[in-house]
C-alpha cells in the first residue's frame, strides 16, 4: 500500500474502568485494505472498536486517525463522518413502524444539524448506500418486514450512508444464511474497492482468507499482525484459542465448539 494510513496504533491500549481491556496494539489500515480482527470470547475484540470511537478509555499508547493524532481521552473523528460502526446487536426494534429507507437516512443525520431537512445530496447518499448492499429494490419496505439478513445489511447501509473513510464491523456475519453471508462479502469487495478502509471482527476465519488483506490476533494483547498467508497459521490460531482444539488445511481454519462474541 502506498497511501498513508487511514489508521495507525502504536503502543495503544483501550481498557474499561473495571480493569478489563486489551493492549500492546501496534497496527495500521490502508485506505481500501480489510483487516480481519480474531480472538476467542473476552479477548478485547469489541474493546478495541469502541476504543478506536472514543467509547471506551485509551490508557496508553498513541492513535492517528486520518493523518491527526489522538490525544488521551478524546473521542474519534466519528462526528466528522470518517468511522462507521456495524455493532453486533442492532439498535433498532424490528416493530417501530419505519421503512428501510429511513433507517438508512439515521446515517446522514451527524451531518445535517439541528435545523436541516435532508436533502437531494443525503437522499442519493442513501440510495447508492442501498445499491451497494443489494437493498434498493426495498427501499419502501418496512424495516420489521425484512429478514434478520437484510437487516443486517440495512443497518450496514445506515454505517455507509455518511461515507466513512474507517468502517468497523463486529460479527456482522454472525446467524447470516449463506445468501445474505455471500452478499455482505460482496459489499465488503466493493467497499475496499472504493477505498474504504474495513476492520471487521468475527470468528468466520474462512472470511478472513476471502476478503481481508490482514489479521489481527487478539486475546487481552495483541499476539500476530500482518498479512494473511503469513499470519492466518495453525500456530497463531492455537496461540490464540490457546485450550481449543484446532485444525487447519488448505482452504480454511476450523475452531471446533467455538462461539460467541
Amino acid at each position: 500500500m502506498t497511501h498513508s494510513p487511514v489508521l495507525r496504533l502504536r503502543g495503544a491500549a483501550f481498557t474499561h474502568p473495571g480493569g478489563s481491556g486489551v493492549s500492546g496494539l501496534d497496527l495500521e489500515i490502508a485506505p481500501g485494505e480489510a483487516v480481519a480482527l480474531i480472538g476467542p470470547n473476552g479477548a478485547g475484540k469489541s474493546t478495541l472498536l469502541k476504543g478506536i470511537l472514543g467509547l471506551v478509555p485509551r490508557t496508553a499508547g498513541m492513535v492517528e486517525l486520518g493523518g491527526v493524532e489522538l490525544g488521551i481521552g478524546r473521542a474519534s473523528l466519528t462526528a466528522s463522518g470518517m468511522v462507521s460502526f456495524l455493532p453486533q446487536s442492532a439498535d433498532l426494534d424490528p416493530d417501530f413502524p419505519i421503512s428501510l429507507e429511513q433507517v438508512v437516512m439515521q446515517g446522514r443525520y451527524r451531518g445535517l444539524g439541528l435545523f436541516r431537512w435532508p436533502g437531494r445530496s443525503d437522499r442519493s447518499a442513501v440510495a447508492q448506500a442501498l445499491e451497494t448492499v443489494g437493498l434498493a429494490a426495498l427501499a419502501k419496505r418496512p424495516f420489521g418486514e425484512l429478514s434478520g439478513g437484510q437487516r443486517q445489511r440495512g443497518l450496514l447501509a445506515r454505517a455507509l450512508a455518511s461515507d466513512p473513510a474507517l468502517l468497523l464491523l463486529d460479527e456482522p456475519f454472525n446467524g447470516l444464511d449463506q445468501v445474505n453471508r455471500d452478499a455482505l462479502i460482496e459489499t465488503v469487495r466493493e467497499l475496499k474497492g472504493r477505498g474504504v478502509a474495513v476492520l471487521v471482527s468475527t470468528h468466520d476465519l474462512e472470511l478472513a482468507r476471502q476478503v481481508c488483506d490482514s489479521v489481527l490476533f487478539v486475546n487481552g494483547v495483541q499476539l500476530a499482525f500482518g498479512p494473511v498467508d503469513e499470519v492466518l497459521t495453525l500456530g497463531n490460531v492455537q496461540e490464540c484459542f490457546e485450550g481449543v482444539e484446532v485444525e487447519i488445511d488448505e482452504h480454511t481454519v476450523v475452531v471446533p465448539g467455538h462461539e460467541g462474541h
